[in-house]
């Protein structure tokens, strides 16, 4: 079959470019061929693309990838519109060759050109290769782009586009009606996004043909460590493998590097893994946006009483965002007994991250009476916290093998647990907010675990989160090496059963032609706790 999947955003990073990449690999590896639209100018550097279409001057040219190409007997063609320089997103963030507008920010006139062109693009390829099979990410724009090229198509609703555009922002409730309306069937990641979608986008037959769509988990990558592979020496080789990949490189511009949010520094990123790797205690890591959303300044508070009963213990950041440097400035005030300026950070809040100023009320509640000792702890903490900045997702994959537990702290509603879940397939225990999709998540992994590990893979926003974040860290870290390693292998097992990335394409399929009932129904909501 051929499946055409419009994403329009980048293949690699963030929660829904991976999604993509993965569903795209697992179609051809189950001999599919897919036509992927996306935004990511450098398309043809990654091995598992075999061809790359570009519009110069109007007319559509494709060219061959040099890499190893797609997995499996299909093929993979990412298609590039051109979009005029100007990319509409859902969260404020800068990428080097385009100007950047939150949806909200753009005019009219600027959505409609927006629109047409992917529309167009759209419709040429698919006259020159109809589609079996499609699929349109994200509420808005992708499902009224394939509507309005003539598609049949499935609507993959991630949670940033609902969250961060269509709820507050009613202007774009027409355009989501209108794709949802379009949509054959409607995949959601969890039950809590698809409540949020039926609330926001209310027509009467919208739940009738909503499934439940999570991302999956490559096995693979996302395994645990030979035992015969200690994680120090694993973390090591793998500093070392991107040190050696950045004095590859040919020097980037200074200029493109400064413009955009997705760029790296793989010397940092090899340093930060580096010490990680160091640590004489217990790893523990977080992956996703260094923004505010997503609570890293909950786990950077809770971590002088991880400290305090683990010595030695490291904690990694790895990502990218408008608040790493809030969280930096956070780290150091906090590791250097400057409660002052911490309590400073915690009352700018967002307006660290470049918006309009707004406290975190749950950080500034804990640092105005923060526990007996903790200031004493954080002093000896110093230099037990390293920022990696952007990994690959592959990078990911080693880092998080290498790693005791992960934390997943948001305080703002996920569509999905996609971390939380492929820390769990490396046997590495996830500790997530207690709320919407990564409630789910825990859930479903917290019902297999043995008892003496139950209750660990969720902390509630409600209350004090900062200790019991600590708490979940603490029952964790000081289980018996035996009591981890078969609470671990449940960890593996859950994930294998419920989430595999060819499930995942299979009902993609499935929604796109209408087929619903095989696929399985939006859960209920979790019970109280979450944010």
């Amino acid at each position: 079959m051929r499946i055409l999947i419009f994403h329009g955003y980048l293949l690699r990073g963030t929660g829904s470019n991976v999604y993509n990449a993965n569903v795209a690999r697992a179609l051809a590896r189950l001999g599919h061929d897919v036509d992927l639209f996306c935004q990511d100018r450098e398309a043809a550097a990654l091995g598992w693309i075999d061809a790359v279409g570009h519009w110069r001057r109007g007319e559509l040219e494709v060219e061959q990838a040099a890499g190893p190409g797609s997995p499996g007997s299909g093929s993979i063609t990412a298609y590039v519109p051109e979009i005029g320089g100007l990319l509409p997103v859902y969260v404020a963030d800068r990428y080097a060759g385009f100007e950047v507008k939150t949806f909200s920010a753009m005019s009219d006139a600027e959505l409609d050109g927006y629109i047409s062109a992917n529309v167009e693009a759209v419709r040429e390829v698919a006259a020159r290769k109809p589609p079996d099979a499609a699929l349109a990410n994200h509420l808005i724009m992708g499902p009224v782009i394939l509507a309005r090229a003539g598609l049949r198509f499935a609507s993959k609703v991630h949670g940033s586009a609902l969250s961060y555009t269509v709820i507050p922002d009613s202007r774009f409730l027409p355009y989501a009606a209108e794709g949802m309306a379009a949509s054959a069937g409607v995949l959601v990641g969890s039950g809590h996004t698809g409540r949020s979608l039926w609330e926001t986008v209310t027509a009467p037959d919208l739940p009738a043909k909503t499934r439940l769509g999570p991302p999956g988990v490559d096995l693979t990558e996302f395994a645990p460590l030979p035992a015969t592979v200690g994680a120090t020496s694993h973390l090591r080789d793998v500093a070392v493998r991107i040190a050696a990949l950045e004095a590859a490189k040919p020097p980037a511009a200074t200029d493109d590097a400064e413009s955009d949010s997705f760029a790296r520094d793989a010397n940092e990123a090899a340093a930060a893994i580096a010490g990680y790797a160091a640590a004489t205690g217990p790893r523990v890591l977080f992956v996703g946006k260094t923004i505010v959303s997503k609570g890293c300044d909950l786990l950077l508070a809770a971590w002088p009483l991880v400290c305090a009963f683990a010595p030695g213990a490291h904690l990694l950041l790895a990502g990218f965002g408008a608040y790493r440097g809030g969280l930096e400035s956070l780290w150091q005030a906090i590791s250097s007994g400057d409660l002052q300026a911490a309590r400073a950070i915690a009352a700018a809040g967002r307006g660290l991250e470049g918006g309009e100023g707004a406290p975190l009320p749950i950080l500034s509640r804990f640092l105005e009476n923060p526990p007996a000792g903790w200031s004493e702890s954080a002093l000896a903490a110093a230099g037990s916290v390293s920022f990696a900045g952007r990994l690959e997702h592959a990078e990911v994959a080693e880092v998080v093998r290498g790693s005791d537990a992960l934390v997943v702290p948001s305080t703002f509603p996920e569509a999905f647990g996609m971390v939380a879940a492929e820390a769990a397939a490396a046997g590495a225990m996830p500790v997530c907010a207690d709320h919407s999709g990564l409630a789910e998540v825990a859930r479903a992994l917290d019902v297999e675990l043995p008892d003496y590990a139950r209750g660990i893979p969720a902390f509630p926003l409600t209350g004090d989160p900062v200790p019991a974040i600590a708490e979940r860290l603490r029952r964790w870290l000081e289980l018996s090496g035996e009591q981890r390693s078969a609470a671990a292998e449940a960890l593996t097992a859950t994930t294998a059963r419920l989430w595999s990335w060819e499930g995942v394409a299979r009902g993609v399929i499935a929604a796109s032609h209408g087929e619903l009932d095989s696929l399985p129904a939006v859960p209920a909501l979790p019970g109280p706790g979450g944010s």
